[in-house]
C-alpha cells in the first residue's frame, strides 16, 4: 500500500498547479501524481489558442468577458462562478508568468492579445499556437524540482476507493508489470481531462477517454450536463488519417474566412458576428451547409492574410498544412467540425468538491458552472487554474486542522488472468466511436439516441465479462469508462427536452417512427 496525504490522478493543468501550489505550501506533505502516459501527456499540451484573461491596459472590462461567457453559455451558467473566473485570472495568469511560461508580447511590449469565436474583445493571451504546450512545460518543470512531488507515470487509475461516501484513494494499475496497487490518501483530486476519443473525429488526444468521469460515477458521484458536448467548427478535414488536426479558432481571430466548395462565405447568413460566432453556431452552420451540399468539408481562406505574420504566429498549423500540400498563401485549408470539449462533468461547487467527501475535481472533467451549454473559446485553461488555486485554498485552511481518517482499507487485488486481445477491443472501440458520431453528434434525435443506448449496455455487458475473465489492462478499462461515459451522455440528452447551446435535438425521425 502506498500512502500519501493527496492523490491526484491526471497530469494536465489543473492537477500540475494544485500538486506545485499544495507541495510549496506544505513541504512536510506528500503529493503523489498518478498519470497513465508520460507526465506531459493531457488535452493542456494540445491547446492551441490561449487563456481568456482581461487586461487592464485594454479597452475591455471584467463585464464584458463576464457578458461574453454568459451569452456564449445560452442561460445555463452559474454567473456567481462565471464572475469568480473571469476576475481571478490575471492573479493566475500572473502566477504562470512568474512559474517560467512564456507569453507573445506586441511591439510596446505588453501581453499580444488575440481573439476568438464569441469574444467582443481581444483578450486572448497565448505563445504562438503552442500555448498548452508551453505552460504544461512550465509548470512540469516546477514539479520536477520539488521535492515532496512524486509522479508515476504510466499508471493508470482504475476504480476509487470509497467507504461510507468518502474517497481513501485509488487502485491503480502499474502498466509495466501488471500489478494493481492500493493507493491510500487523504485527499483524491480528478483531473483526468476530456471524453474525445468516444468519438470518431476529435481534436483531443488518446488518452481522453473520460476516465476521470467513470470512476466518480462508480463512487455514486453527481455527474451532470453531459448532453453539453462542444464540436470544435475548424479541424483539419484528412480523409488519410484517423487523427484530427485542431485549426485553431484564433486563425479566424486573424482574420480568416470561412467558405463553401463554391467560395461563399456562409456565417453572416446565420449569426451577425459571421465568421467569429460562438463555437455551437459555426458548428451547427458548418453542419447545415455540408448536409445542404453534400460536401465533405468546408474551407478556411487565409490567401488574403499576410504570409510571414501567418506563419509567425500560427508555426504549428503552418507546417502541418504544408506537410499535406496545403499552401495557406494560395490554397484553403479544408476543415470540418470534430468533438473538441466536455462542458459537463463531475458535479463540483466553487472549492471544487464532489458530492463524495474528501473527492475533488477540477479541469475538463469537472461541472463548475462556468460553461452553461457552450464553452467561451479560451475559457478552459483559465477555469483549470482557477479551480485548481480553489482547491487548494480550501484544502490549505482544512489541513491546518487536520484530524487523521481511521479506516482499514482493503487492498486492491491484482488479476493476472490471460491478456485480452488487443485487435478485439480495438474493433469494439471503433464501433463505439463510428457509434457516437453518427447518433450522438451535433444534431441529435430520440430515435437514435434510444436506439444507441440499447447499444451501449450491450457493449456494457460484454465487457463486464471479459473484466472477470482476462488480466487487468488499461485498455479494457478504457474502454469500460468509454461505454460507462458513452450511456450517461445518451441518457442526459434523452432527458433534455429543450436545445441550448451546443445541445440540438430534432424530432423528425422519432415522428416519422411513431406515424409507421
Amino acid at each position: 500500500m502506498i500512502q500519501t496525504d493527496y492523490l491526484i490522478i491526471g497530469s494536465g493543468i489543473a492537477g500540475l498547479t494544485f500538486a506545485l501550489k499544495t507541495a510549496e505550501r506544505f513541504p512536510d506533505r506528500s503529493i503523489t501524481i498518478v498519470t497513465k502516459s508520460t507526465a506531459d501527456e493531457s488535452n493542456t499540451k494540445y491547446a492551441q489558442g490561449g487563456i481568456a484573461v482581461v487586461q487592464g491596459n485594454s479597452d475591455d472590462s471584467f463585464k464584458k468577458h463576464i457578458e461574453d461567457t454568459l451569452i456564449c453559455g445560452d442561460g445555463l451558467c452559474d454567473k456567481a462562478v462565471v464572475e469568480m473566473v473571469v476576475t481571478e485570472g490575471p492573479k493566475r495568469l500572473q502566477e504562470l508568468i512568474d512559474w517560467g511560461a512564456r507569453f507573445d508580447n506586441n511591439a510596446e511590449g505588453h501581453l499580444d492579445l488575440g481573439r476568438e469565436g464569441g469574444h467582443s474583445k481581444n483578450r486572448v493571451v497565448h505563445y504562438k499556437d503552442q500555448t498548452g504546450l508551453e505552460i504544461e512545460r512550465a509548470i512540469l518543470l516546477q514539479v520536477h524540482k520539488t521535492r515532496n512531488i512524486i509522479v508515476y507515470d504510466f499508471h493508470f487509475a482504475l476504480n476509487l476507493i470509497t467507504q461510507n461516501d468518502t474517497c481513501l484513494g485509488a487502485c491503480v494499475l502499474n502498466e509495466q508489470t501488471h500489478e494493481v496497487l492500493t493507493f491510500q490518501s487523504d485527499y483524491t483530486v480528478l483531473a483526468t481531462g476530456g471524453i474525445g476519443q468516444l468519438y470518431g473525429h476529435t481534436t483531443n488526444p488518446a488518452i481522453a477517454t473520460g476516465d476521470g468521469i467513470a470512476m466518480a460515477n462508480r463512487a455514486g458521484a453527481a455527474i451532470k450536463e453531459m448532453e453539453f458536448i462542444q464540436f470544435h467548427p475548424t479541424a483539419l478535414y484528412n480523409p488519410n488519417s484517423s487523427s484530427t488536426f485542431l485549426i485553431s479558432e484564433a486563425v479566424r481571430g486573424f482574420g480568416a474566412y470561412l467558405r463553401t466548395k463554391v467560395g461563399r462565405r456562409f456565417m453572416l447568413d446565420y449569426d451577425e458576428r459571421g465568421d467569429l460566432a460562438s463555437r455551437d453556431i459555426v458548428s451547427q452552420s458548418i453542419e447545415k451547409e455540408l448536409k445542404r451540399s453534400g460536401d465533405a468539408c468546408v474551407y478556411l481562406d487565409c490567401t488574403h492574410l499576410n504570409s510571414s505574420d501567418f506563419k509567425n504566429h500560427f508555426p504549428m498549423i503552418y507546417e502541418n498544412c504544408r506537410l499535406l500540400n496545403i499552401a495557406i498563401e494560395k490554397d484553403w485549408i479544408p476543415v470540418m467540425p470534430a468533438q473538441h470539449y466536455l462542458c459537463g462533468g463531475i458535479s463540483v461547487n466553487q472549492n471544487g468538491q464532489t458530492s463524495v467527501t474528501n473527492l475533488f475535481a477540477c479541469g475538463e472533467c469537472a461541472r463548475t458552472g462556468l460553461h452553461g451549454a457552450n464553452r467561451l473559446a479560451s475559457n478552459s485553461l483559465l477555469e483549470a487554474l482557477v479551480y485548481a488555486d480553489n482547491i487548494y485554498r480550501f484544502l490549505a485552511e482544512v489541513n491546518e486542522k487536520k484530524q487523521a481518517i481511521n479506516c482499514i482499507i482493503p487492498e486492491c487485488k491484482s488479476n493476472y488472468g490471460p491478456p485480452m486481445d488487443i485487435d478485439f477491443l480495438s474493433k469494439l472501440k471503433s464501433e463505439l466511436q463510428l457509434l457516437m458520431q453518427q447518433n450522438v453528434g451535433i444534431v441529435r434525435n430520440d430515435t437514435d439516441l434510444f436506439r444507441t443506448q440499447m447499444q451501449l449496455k450491450l457493449w456494457q455487458n460484454q465487457v463486464s465479462g471479459l473484466e472477470r475473465r482476462y488480466r487487468i489492462s488499461k485498455e479494457i478499462y478504457e474502454l469500460k469508462n468509454m461505454i460507462n461515459v458513452g450511456i450517461l451522455i445518451v441518457e442526459q440528452s434523452i432527458k433534455r427536452q429543450e436545445n441550448r447551446g451546443g445541445f440540438v435535438k430534432e424530432y423528425k425521425k422519432l415522428q416519422a417512427a411513431d406515424s409507421d
